[in-house]
């Protein structure tokens, strides 16, 4: 693609890299066959292909950003563009920087709505409250903060390290709205690990890992957010851990990044580097470190779904399917495996339509099959996808030992 950017905004590592990217892509259209979006809509500026013509646009001239605003809002950021694409087109770093040109803020109720996601969401303990006095108010809410409230919430937050001392260990990441809505998968891990001889330990002043203000396109939140992260995580790496690890995929493929966001930062850079490179999904952990892990139900039908943060984001596939496979489930054939379950961070809630009929498509495949359980590996998939079945909705991790 040829481009045309401004010599000021070219100037800039930013621009230098939008204009890297825009340049790489060759217009095939290959993208939009898996973008969930354009499947729902057939709208070309739906798909990547159409949105990339929008970023260039915007980045050249600085014009309609209202259109480009609304459709880059429509985006999950899945990233199965990505994973398609025969050149290489790094479509979710390009959208980020567009969005950061666009702004985080919205006009009307959908911009007072990011804002009180940005400021909920990352306070586990007042979300935790406010999760109790949503279930007595849910008929009050807006229908998109009703889906919202779950269903269970953990009683305790955070997982308490390992009580044992053992001479292998990992830091094990909380994440934020994890610890109220599926705070069972951590603990569950570490009573795993300490089974198998691997210690737990966790950062008290860990924070959110970024992730929801860097897609809502607030850069300086996201920034400070990652950067109070490699102050909390860092010193906790000398203590001889194995690495760092995360159970939730769309935490962990934002903690590997931190090497790329803060490349620019004299005083970080250096440190989120080596955080990237020993942060590790559990799934890749548990692979490496061939534990002889069992099955808590033996011969279970399973079906599972891979979160576009694992196999777009960060690149993880087969992985848990032979680990599952390996310990006695069974896997039942899931078609479209590669689409996004519509979840996608906030996108449930600020994209309620489009998050619901990509949740009843997905769920649609998963339940084809007629498995006992489903599973996943992203607290945001497991939270969203229970809300639409009665069958039961899990992280793979519980069905361990």
């Amino acid at each position: 693609m040829q481009t045309n950017l401004p010599l000021e905004f070219i100037a800039t590592s930013r621009g230098q890299r939008a204009d890297e990217i825009l340049r790489s892509c060759v217009h095939c259209g290959f993208c939009n066959a898996t973008c969930p979006t354009y499947q729902l809509s057939g709208d070309e500026l739906d798909g990547p292909r159409g949105r990339i013509y929008l970023i260039k646009e915007l980045l050249e001239e600085g014009t309609n950003k209202a259109r480009a605003t609304q459709h880059l809002d429509r985006c999950l950021t899945c990233r199965a563009c990505e994973t398609t694409c025969p050149s290489g087109v790094a479509y979710g770093e390009l959208a980020e920087i567009a969005r950061e040109e666009l702004g985080p803020t919205r006009p009307g109720v959908i911009g007072l709505t990011r804002l009180f996601l940005q400021w909920l969401i990352p306070n586990h303990r007042i979300l935790r409250t406010m999760s109790y006095v949503g279930r007595y108010l849910k008929w009050l809410l807006p229908k998109p903060l009703a889906s919202q409230v779950p269903s269970k919430i953990s009683k305790t937050l955070g997982s308490q390290p390992s009580q044992n001392v053992h001479a292998r260990k990992i830091l094990l990441l909380q994440g934020c709205a994890q610890q109220v809505t599926t705070g069972d998968v951590n603990k569950g891990l570490v009573s795993l690990l300490d089974a198998h001889g691997i210690g737990v330990v966790t950062a008290p002043e860990e924070g959110c890992c970024g992730s929801l203000d860097l897609h809502l396109g607030d850069s300086t939140k996201a920034n400070a957010a990652i950067q109070r992260n490699v102050d909390a995580l860092f010193p906790l790496l000398d203590g001889g851990v194995e690495g760092i690890i995360s159970t939730a995929s769309g935490c962990g493929v934002t903690v590997k990044d931190y090497a790329r966001i803060l490349a620019d930062d004299p005083k970080y850079a250096d440190r989120a580097k080596v955080l990237s490179a020993k942060t590790y999904d559990i799934s890749e952990y548990l692979s490496q470190a061939n534990l002889p892990l069992t099955a808590k139900q033996p011969g279970q039908a399973i079906a599972w779904h891979p979160p576009c943060s694992l196999q777009h984001g960060q690149k993880i596939t087969g992985v848990v399917e032979s680990l599952l496979e390996n310990a006695g489930y069974t896997l039942v054939p899931v078609a479209d495996s590669h689409l996004c379950c519509g979840s996608a961070g906030t996108y449930s809630v600020l994209q309620y339509e489009r998050g619901e009929a990509l949740k009843q498509l997905k769920l649609e495949n998963l339940l084809a099959a007629d498995p006992q359980v489903i599973v996943t590996a992203n607290v945001g998939c497991q939270s969203h996808l229970a809300t639409g079945t009665s069958r039961p909705v899990l992280h793979w991790i519980e069905m361990l030992k």
